[in-house]
């Protein structure tokens, strides 16, 4: 409901790219609607072409202060071995905007400061500048230095603007709106740049102000992970509200790894896939869900069905790496693939005989294990 709602008054907000004022629908379309295709773009740094999406933390609204503050976005400081550690959910840059961190980033992680702050900076060092098209004269434009480009979508339906950003060198897109139709209209955006031939790598940025975090899931993920799902899109940036915390970061990146997961494009997170129930099934689905996913949700990239019968089980979860299937009162059946390794294993131990088949399959480990 909350997603329906999102949507009751859409038909009375027009669009602000002129394609999208007809009520004809756009057919000319660069991109193959029926098969995933992730768009071809070059690489600049570790963006782009083949590698996974990348995912920027926002801190520009908080005052880092000591090490500990990275460890919402996956990077945990060490202090015996004196070094960092970073998890499966280790965010790839870090925007601080007008606010540099005042002390060293561990290896894994990258700085990006706006522009007219780097322009200051005495030790630019692994800084990368957030510019926009107003800061782009024709020394920066030439110069092979990695740098971000912010852009908006009224920017890319400006012919001028396309034409700007072809002669610009080593520049990795930030896209973004302000429109509330922000899927489709990012989506055209995308578009002009594949009719024009630009093939540096985009990242998607979503601001979102006054909604509850369940609202903040559902947007996020309508708004990115269409794009993401039409193959449109090298890395995701959300941004946090101008009274957000360290704690609020947390939420934000393990937000946009989610997204990344469910839409295929990077693995950081187990998986799981489960029914609705019926009255076929015969244990509680929902605890039984909840304590295998406390047990394994450390499990990086594994897929996990858990099924409440024989009878749609399987297919429901045919791409599953193991699965957990009721056949009975009080018996499950337990699978490697779609193949049945064990059955009719007691409910009471069936948990314990499911991390027992992890195991035996080496792709178990403990949790704080890299």
């Amino acid at each position: 409901m909350a997603l329906v709602e999102r949507y009751n008054e859409r038909k009375n907000k027009s669009f602000q790219i002129p394609e999208y004022q007809s009520d004809k629908p756009n057919t000319n379309s660069p991109i193959n609607p029926f098969q995933y295709f992730r768009r071809e773009s070059v690489e600049i740094g570790n963006v782009g072409k083949h590698n996974v999406p990348r995912v920027i933390a926002d801190f520009s609204t908080i005052n880092l202060t000591e090490y500990a503050d990275l460890k919402p976005i996956g990077h945990h400081y060490l202090p015996e071995p004196d070094k960092f550690t970073m998890t499966d959910l280790g965010a790839d840059y870090i925007y601080t905007g007008k606010k540099p961190c005042p002390f060293m980033l561990p290896n894994g992680l990258k700085e990006i400061v706006d522009f007219e702050v780097w322009q200051n900076l005495e030790n630019k060092g692994n800084i990368i500048p957030m510019c926009e098209l107003k800061d782009v004269n024709s020394e920066l434009s030439n110069s092979t230095l990695i740098k971000f480009l912010r852009i908006t979508d009224i920017e890319l339906s400006d012919n001028q603007s396309i034409e700007k950003i072809k002669n610009i060198l080593n520049a990795i897109l930030i896209i973004r709106t302000n429109n509330e139709h922000a899927m489709p209209v990012l989506r055209m955006a995308v578009f002009n740049l594949v009719k024009n031939n630009i093939n540096f790598p985009i990242i998607i940025e979503r601001e979102y102000w006054n909604i509850n975090d369940e609202q903040l899931q559902l947007y996020a993920s309508t708004d990115v992970g269409g794009l993401l799902i039409d193959g449109l899109g090298d890395g995701i940036f959300l941004r946090n509200s101008e009274d957000s915390a360290i704690s609020d970061s947390k939420n934000y990146n393990s937000l946009a790894f989610g997204i990344l997961q469910a839409a295929r494009t990077r693995m950081s997170k187990t998986e799981y896939i489960s029914c609705p129930s019926c009255g076929r099934t015969l244990f509680d689905l929902q605890e039984t869900t909840a304590t295998i996913r406390k047990q394994t949700d450390h499990l990086k990239g594994v897929k996990i069905g858990i099924m409440g019968c024989i009878v749609n089980g399987p297919g429901e979860m045919a791409d599953a790496d193991y699965g957990y299937v009721g056949v009975g009162k009080n018996k499950i059946a337990l699978y490697r693939g779609q193949e049945v390794v064990k059955k009719s294993v007691h409910s009471d131990n069936a948990v314990n005989e499911l991390i027992e088949l992890i195991k035996e399959d080496g792709n178990w480990r403990e949790v704080g294990e890299l």
